[in-house]
Parts: C-alpha cells; sequence; structure tokens
C-alpha cells in the first residue's frame, strides 16, 4: 500500500482538501473538537493559513475567504486533485467544457494550479506539485 505522501504525486488523485471560511478562528475550534485535529499557521502572504494535522501528516487546510471572493459567497471545503501538468489539464478541461475560473498560477514552494468548473457547474481545484527536494 502506497505511503500518504504518495498521493500526492499521483495525477488523478484528490490530494488536499481546503476550507474557505468567514470565520477561520471558530472553525479550526469547531473541527479541532470534532476531529482531534491540531493546527500549524503559516503566513501565506494573505494571512494565516491553517494546516490540519493528523499525527505529523498535513492532511489539508483552513483559510480566510479570499478577498476576491463573490459577495455572499458561504464557507465551502474545496478539493484538489493532482495533475502532471496543470496548464495542459486546463487546456484539456476547456475542451471538454470546463471554465476556468482562476489561474494557472504558482503557489510558492507548493505548485501550479487552477480553479476549474466542470460543465455541470461543480468547482474544483487542479495542482502540479513542484517535486520535492
Amino acid at each position: 500500500m502506497k505511503d500518504f505522501t504518495d498521493i500526492y504525486a499521483t495525477p488523478g488523485a484528490f490530494s488536499w482538501s481546503e476550507l474557505s471560511t468567514t470565520d477561520p478562528k471558530s472553525a479550526t475550534e469547531f473541527y479541532g473538537g470534532l476531529f482531534g485535529w491540531r493546527f500549524e499557521n503559516m503566513d501565506m502572504g494573505t494571512g494565516p493559513y491553517h494546516i490540519v494535522k493528523l499525527g505529523e501528516t498535513s492532511v489539508a487546510g483552513v483559510m480566510a475567504m479570499p478577498p476576491d471572493a463573490p459577495p455572499g459567497m458561504p464557507p465551502c471545503w474545496g478539493v484538489y486533485i493532482t495533475v502532471a501538468d496543470c496548464d495542459a489539464t486546463v487546456s484539456k478541461a476547456k475542451g471538454l467544457g470546463a471554465n476556468c475560473l482562476a489561474g494557472p498560477f504558482d503557489v510558492p514552494t507548493v505548485g501550479r494550479m487552477a480553479v476549474l468548473q466542470d460543465p455541470q457547474g461543480a468547482v474544483f481545484q487542479v495542482i502540479a506539485y513542484f517535486p520535492k527536494g
């Protein structure tokens, strides 16, 4: 069986989940109490990013609603799907009828990502992680 960290490098795998919320402090208190999650904070340049930890493994993130979020957008969990090439995936997705809502763009030290909307309206993120090393 693959180690969880191998999932990050597996194209097509769901590799990260992220909560965008209007109240990250309350969200971390709720999910920490519910699931026993620990959080490590890091500065992403737009405010604190709360990394969800299970033991020593980082499994998700919690962040404040992005400043460019549509007015009235409710808090929501988003999923990231690993891809080998973000730009090529965006191009292919558009050819299949998807909309690109943001990106592709680089997330420093993490990878290259984009936010897509499938033809039925579901939103998801794709990411090509930078090589570890």
